[in-house]
């Protein structure tokens, strides 16, 4: 079975908006874990346009039950201080810029290696699992090993537009396929996640030995028609 790690960032976005604490990110990662969910995630940017520092040291006590992943940009010291301080269960490194709207691709490994090596040690010696943002690249993906990560997350855009779309699906599913295929070949285990949703993650979940999907923007407005609790649970139908 897939796990699913439920992506609070949407949660935190819209109490944001104002200053008197609702919704509550710890109560909503409660009632995720509550109804199933394996696992929390939050990504913490510099411009705190969502999670804030203070969101990720609120959780550790909820989530002290199940997985724990933090994305970010290891290269921004804010998002290396919070997870010395956290040691959470995994870190998913993303490269994001501080001015990305949006996590949009992965690493090339081929410029940024070296420099991920001595922070991946770090991070293993803190005891968390390391995961790799990456594009659905098999030549990319043959390069994880390289840097001692355990795992990588696939970036799913790409195969969620053309799901919506229409255009290209099978094609655009045998690329995720077969980098994911390469990475179990070269012991790595394989997460994914960006712009699933409840109508396309069965599809994309045929790939075998899907780990963990992270899910935030799409299961935050599924559960304003649902509600949190039923939208993780129907989640966790498709997974299982």
């Amino acid at each position: 079975m897939t796990n699913l790690s439920v992506n609070l960032n949407k949660v935190a976005l819209i109490r944001n908006t104002r200053n008197i604490g609702i919704p509550s990110i710890t109560k909503m990662a409660q009632i995720c874990i509550d109804a199933g969910a394996k696992g929390i995630t939050v990504h913490p940017r510099p411009d705190q346009r969502h999670i804030r520092p203070g969101d990720v040291y609120d959780l550790v006590e909820v989530v002290k039950d199940v997985e724990f992943n933090i994305e970010g940009n290891p290269l921004e010291v804010s998002f290396m201080e919070i997870v010395r301080r956290v040691k959470p269960t995994q870190c998913t490194l993303v490269p994001d810029t501080p001015d990305t709207f949006t996590s949009d691709s992965g690493w090339d490994l081929t410029k940024d290696k070296e420099r991920l090596i001595p922070i991946i040690q770090e991070l293993q010696s803190l005891g968390s699992r390391v995961s790799l943002f990456m594009d659905a690249d098999v030549e990319q993906v043959s390069l994880v090993p390289n840097t001692g990560a355990e795992r990588i997350e696939l970036y799913t855009e790409p195969y969620a537009t053309a799901f919506r779309e229409k255009q290209d699906l099978d094609s655009t599913w045998q690329k995720f396929a077969d980098a994911a295929k390469k990475a179990q070949e070269l012991g790595l285990g394989v997460n994914a996640g960006h712009d699933l949703n409840l109508d396309n993650l069965a599809k994309f979940c045929t790939i075998p030995h899907i780990l963990e999907v992270s899910i935030g923007h799409a299961l935050t407005a599924e559960a304003l028609e649902m509600g949190f609790y039923d939208t993780v649970r129907a989640y966790l139908k498709i997974l299982g």
